[in-house]
């Protein structure tokens, strides 16, 4: 029986160049040989990875961020989320800082509750998805924001009607349509206290413990 399991492998890449080199991204160009031995030439992103924070409060609402998403000319409703900035950061540690930057709150109980490639097929992008609860505001002064984060708009919406609006095609973005839906996975089966500690390893984005 096969199992149901991503595995790692690394196909031959006989060329390789990066005609774009941007802020936190870059394109990169490789010329891949294929099981027939043709070489195929894949243009894809290059991510340095991501957490995203499903901040659950004791009302049971997450809390969410509506930004204006310039690429798809929408304003999203979001949970916070972020770039790991720095190679090798402790992926805990960087979705801490985004609930305090993008919401000045803090949260007792940190969960994983999924890991996902957000585009596999053209980004290398990975995702840390969150789940904190124990929420309170966080202490000391609020980070001072800029760009699209001078516009948002916050909420706090219970899980049922997150699931409804998923299901409506009502919210799109990815890492809370996954975060919700992983929830209510979690709910239905072991329960949210039998989900990976914060710490759990991340392969596809090794870090310092």
């Amino acid at each position: 029986m096969t199992t149901i399991k991503d595995t790692p492998e690394e196909w031959e890449i006989r060329a390789t160049a990066t005609p774009f080199t941007g802020n936190k991204t870059s394109v990169r160009t490789d010329d891949v040989v294929m099981p027939d031995g043709s070489v195929v030439r894949r243009d894809y992103q290059v991510h340095p990875g991501s957490v995203a924070v499903l901040a659950l409060d004791d009302a049971d609402r997450v809390l969410l961020i509506r930004q204006y998403r310039h690429p798809v000319r929408q304003k999203l409703w979001e949970i916070p989320a972020g770039l790991l900035d720095v190679p090798g950061e402790n992926p805990l540690h960087a979705a801490q800082r985004e609930l305090y930057e993008e919401a000045h709150v803090k949260a007792e109980d940190w969960r994983v509750l999924t890991d996902v490639y957000t585009t596999p097929g053209g980004c290398s992008e990975a995702v840390r998805i969150f789940l904190a609860r124990g929420l309170s505001e966080a202490d000391g002064e609020r980070f001072e924001v800029e760009h699209e984060e001078m516009d948002l708009e916050y909420a706090r919406v219970p899980v049922d009607e997150l699931v409804r609006g998923v299901l409506a095609g009502e919210l799109h973005n990815n890492c809370l349509v996954v975060g919700v839906l992983a929830l209510v996975a979690a709910r239905q089966g072991a329960g949210p206290e039998a989900l990976r500690p914060a710490g759990a390893p991340w392969p596809a984005r090794p870090f310092d413990a």
